[in-house]
């Protein structure tokens, strides 16, 4: 799951993540679905592109055995 930051001033309900988002809150995203919230940026900041979190994972592996 990508994750962006909700820059608007109040809070705002985001159907498809089924709940509310409050203003500088940082929320996960589908990965499919994270271009349709950076493509805003008035509105969502881009924190972790879509499967950094998996590289993360992958170079923390990589350490561990090197």
């Amino acid at each position: 799951m990508a994750r962006v930051r909700y820059l608007g001033p109040e809070q705002v309900t985001v159907p498809e993540l089924g709940r509310t988002v409050e203003p500088d809150e940082i929320v996960e995203v589908p990965d499919d679905r994270y271009e349709g919230y950076v493509c805003q940026p008035t509105n969502w900041e881009p924190i972790e592109e879509p499967g950094a979190a998996k590289k993360k994972t992958a170079a923390k592996q990589l350490h561990k055995e090197g």
